[in-house]
Order: C-alpha cells, then sequence, then structure tokens
C-alpha cells in the first residue's frame, strides 16, 4: 500500500500472517471512511497467484556508484549525442530547490499533460510537495534554459541514497535542442556529486516503447512492477482498469485556464 500518487511500495511486512492482520485493518479502516479502492503498488510476495494485477509498468534503475564519467561511458551513443549537442547548442541547466523554480516548472508541466491530453495537477500538490519535500532537502528542480527562456524542466525526490525522476515538461518547439537529455545528466552529475547509489527514472507503461528506449538509453536496468487494486466495495481483488485515456483527445482541445481547472477537479478523485 502506498501514499497517493507514490509510483511503487513493495509490501513491507515480516511474513504472511502479519501481512493478511495488517491488511484486514486497511480495509476496515477504508470501509468505515468510504474509500473506494485499495491499491498495492509493487510486489507481490504475499498475494496469491490466481489475483491478477490491474496493471503492470516497468521501473528503470541506474547504478551511480562510480565517477560521472563511469556513468557517462554506459550510456548509448545516441544519447552521448543528445547531451553534447544540448550543450553545444548553448542550452544552460541550472538545479535549484525554491518555490520559484516549482512554478517554473510547472508552466512546462502544463503545457506537457496538455499536448498527451492528460490533466495536469493542482499547482497546490507541486506547492505541497516543495513545502514537505523539496524544502526539506529531499527534492530538486533542474530547469533549461536557451536564449534566457526556461523550455525544459524536471522534478526529482530523494531519501538516503536513493534519487527518482518525479516529473519532466518541456515545451516542444525546443525539442531540436535536446534540453530533455541535458536536464536528465545534470541531475545526474548532482546526484553522483553528492554520493547516491541509485537514480530511478520512474515508470513505465508497457505499451511505450519510444520512452523504453529513451530510458534504457542511460545504461539503466529495468524490471517489472505490478499494480493490484482491492475493490472495497465488491470486497475483492479486481484487475478493471482506469479509462482516464479514453478522454485524452477531449482534454488537448481545452484552453489552458480551462485545462488547469480540470485538472484541479479531476485529481481530488484519483490518487
Amino acid at each position: 500500500m502506498s501514499l497517493p500518487f507514490s509510483e511503487q511500495c513493495p509490501l513491507i511486512t515480516k511474513d504472511l500472517n502479519s501481512f493478511n492482520a495488517i491488511f484486514k485493518d486497511v480495509i476496515n479502516y477504508g470501509k468505515k471512511i468510504n474509500w473506494k479502492n485499495i491499491y498495492i503498488k509493487g510486489g507481490n510476495k504475499f498475494l496469491d497467484d490466481s489475483i491478477l494485477p490491474v496493471n503492470t509498468f516497468l521501473t528503470h534503475d541506474l547504478n551511480l556508484s562510480r565517477n560521472s564519467e563511469e556513468v557517462f561511458s554506459s550510456f548509448r551513443d545516441s544519447t552521448k549525442r543528445n547531451i553534447k549537442k544540448a550543450i553545444k547548442k548553448g542550452v544552460k541547466v541550472k538545479i535549484e530547490n525554491t518555490l520559484k523554480s516549482v512554478g517554473e516548472y510547472y508552466r512546462l508541466h502544463c503545457i506537457t499533460r496538455k499536448k498527451h491530453g492528460l490533466p495536469p495537477q493542482p499547482f497546490n500538490f507541486f506547492k505541497k510537495s516543495f513545502e514537505h519535500i523539496i524544502s526539506k532537502n529531499k527534492g530538486i528542480v533542474a530547469l533549461a534554459s536557451y536564449n534566457n527562456k526556461i523550455i525544459a524542466g524536471a522534478i526529482f525526490f530523494h531519501f538516503k541514497k536513493q534519487a527518482i525522476f518525479k516529473f519532466g515538461g518541456s515545451d516542444s518547439n525546443h525539442h531540436d535542442l535536446r534540453p530533455n537529455n541535458l536536464v536528465m545528466w545534470e541531475a545526474i552529475k548532482w546526484y553522483c556529486r553528492n554520493e547516491y547509489n541509485t537514480f530511478n527514472f520512474g515508470r513505465t507503461e508497457l505499451e511505450n516503447k519510444g520512452l523504453m528506449q529513451f530510458k534504457r538509453g542511460w545504461g539503466t536496468t529495468g524490471k517489472k512492477i505490478n499494480y493490484y487494486k482491492y475493490d472495497l466495495i465488491k470486497d475483492c481483488y479486481v484487475n478493471n482498469k482506469s479509462n482516464i485515456r479514453s478522454y485524452c483527445s477531449f482534454f488537448k482541445i481545452f484552453p489552458e485556464p480551462i485545462f488547469r481547472i480540470t485538472g484541479n477537479i479531476f485529481y481530488r478523485h484519483i490518487g
């Protein structure tokens, strides 16, 4: 079980009996406060083989227990070329942890979500992420600029010696400059300098072959993550997927102000 918007959280219990006891308590609590579903994101150690996942994703990890030169040498040649191209073209990246930088990223986030037909999370979600994570030295914001205009950015979270790429956005008018590649590389270098062990590229849907190829190009190793859904009304595990994707084309036609309001309303009901 995990917090809202978490991509994975393996089951943390010592044995099957303790898992069953804890999960029973969660079910009772969820029914008491009118939850609809409980999600288990990652791992099936204590679940019967007959229980089918509601969804399966891939996650990619990069080993940082080397210096940045060795990490760079593990990248695919095309990834190296894209990084060098961005540098040659004059793209600059700054690493920050301010609320202003979160706001600058959010503009790009909305642009990217609209392109894919997905409503953006409310800005208040990012503000709370800043207050509780980034401002506590548990995250950074990387912003790429070209001719003094911010054209790409990403938000990364970290805990102990593990880092994760959480959100990314960019202006598609400047994709030819490869700013996303440089954003990722500068973040990886930052984590190498600060002696982190792993850098996770987040989850990828199995049908998104292009994104998978992008992440493999960074010398990563991949593994599957299964999501399980327990329906509190039916009182059983189910494997019916969300139909959010069916609305993608509809969301794309919204003017940006309406699009952001839609996100504010939409994300109250999912996690």
